[in-house]
């Protein structure tokens, strides 16, 4: 038999800070955007993987940040995405309470914005893959509209779904 010692998150901040301090280890991305502990590395807006936001209590995610596979915010409690977004592969953004994408938005593959609160798109979009509207505002528009919306540097080179 053993016993499990469950450390309180003040605890765990302060050892996490403390290697951080003596360059000895990075806190991952996701320990500091659920502690709020400010991002001071520019590596650390480099997500090597996915990233998964489904229902966690994240309000919010750093300016210029990249991830390199899947990022998914099902769910989640965000209100908008950072400027200078990347991701690598696909955005599922299926049923969240996101208003607006930033300029400059790109998305190598796919963009799931099924049931999601976002009425237009922004400047500069790219969209390597399709873009999900069903159950949106944006089906309203045809695909020329959406098309001159992102105008002149976006682009979607797949279908758009309805």
């Amino acid at each position: 038999m053993f016993n499990i010692y469950i450390m309180k998150t003040e605890t765990l901040k302060k050892i996490v800070t403390f290697l951080e301090e003596n360059g000895e280890h990075n806190a991952p991305l996701m320990w500091k955007l659920q502690n709020n502990i400010p991002i001071t590395e520019k590596d650390d807006l480099i997500v090597k993987g996915g990233l998964s936001l489904w229902d966690t209590d994240i309000t919010s995610l750093p300016k210029g940040l990249e991830v390199r596979s899947n990022l998914v915010v099902v769910y989640s409690k965000l209100t908008s995405l950072p400027e200078g977004l990347k991701v690598g592969d696909s955005l599922n953004m299926v049923d969240t309470k996101i208003k607006s994408l930033p300029e400059g938005l790109v998305v190598d593959r796919d963009l799931y914005l099924r049931g999601s609160e976002i009425q237009s798109l922004p400047k500069g979009l790219k969209v390597g893959g399709f873009i999900d509207l069903r159950d949106t505002k944006l089906t309203e528009y045809t695909d020329d509209d959406l098309r001159k919306m992102i105008e002149p540097d976006g682009y979607i080179r797949g279908k758009i779904v309805r």
